[in-house]
């Protein structure tokens, strides 16, 4: 039976500002990226978010960022090699006190925003980000886009790479996703994202915004938590995903 693992970024939010519906997510996702507090999130919301995670068995990821909370992490940054390594294993080691406290451990890490999509192709990122990785726990895999440089690098390195799909966004021809900024680089019809969803998981494919048919290997999909509708969107996907043959478990 085809499987594939659901993830979402949770825990964006900061202070009394909050941007995910972590707890209605964390019941129809089976992995949830959780903000380190470079791009949102804060020691209450992290903990908070681990808490949840545990009781619910949804495994924890450190999703590490640029230090850019005014941008969201999604603001182009150029951060030297040796600093990034430091910030990346930063993040994964406040996690892993708030997933200890809650009884689990952080199972993965994932960059966001800015950092994900300068790592597909940037070597220099793509290894610092691995090096922070190792400098917290070696034994931890990295979720990315298939073909990037950071998957690479992980593997180079002796760590698990893991390939992710994104139901609710663009993608070029050559597989990588098509920038925020421009004209729909963002799938918005619900319909058009469970469909999509299907596609990924069970054809590993999907179609560029040219039209063209590409191929899209991942064991990971990522269902955006900032989006209007995430949560009803969320079972929408998992249901159709189900009621198709897929299994819904996690990667790890």
């Amino acid at each position: 039976m085809t499987s594939i693992d659901l993830n979402a970024d949770l825990g964006e939010g900061f202070g009394r500002w909050r941007l995910t519906d972590d707890e209605q997510l964390l019941s129809v996702v089976t992995s949830a990226n959780v903000a380190c507090g470079f791009h949102a999130g804060d020691a209450v919301t992290m903990r908070r978010v681990c808490e949840l995670a545990a009781a619910r068995g949804v495994r924890i990821g450190a999703q590490v960022s640029y230090r850019d909370l005014a941008g969201f992490g999604r603001r182009a940054m150029d951060v030297p090699a040796a600093e990034l390594t430091a910030e990346v294993a930063y993040q994964i080691g406040a996690l892993e006190v708030f997933a200890r406290a809650a009884g689990t451990l952080v199972s993965y890490v994932k960059p966001h925003g800015a950092l994900y999509n300068r790592a597909v192709h940037d070597e220099e990122q793509a290894t610092a980000v691995v090096a922070g990785v190792l400098l917290a726990d070696a034994s931890l895999p990295v979720l990315g886009l298939p073909g990037s440089r950071l998957l690479e690098a992980a593997g180079k390195a002796g760590l698990e790479p893991v390939t992710e799909a994104f139901a609710d966004r663009a993608y070029t021809d050559e597989g990588t996703l098509v920038p925020r900024g421009q004209e729909g680089a963002v799938i918005t019809d619900p319909e058009a994202v469970v469909e999509r969803s299907l596609g990924l998981a069970r054809d590993h494919a999907a179609t560029a915004r040219s039209g063209a048919r590409i191929e899209v290997e991942a064991r990971s999909l990522c269902l955006h938590g900032d989006t209007p509708g995430a949560v009803e969107l969320a079972r929408r996907v998992r249901e159709r995903l189900e009621s198709s043959g897929v299994r819904v478990e996690a990667f790890v």
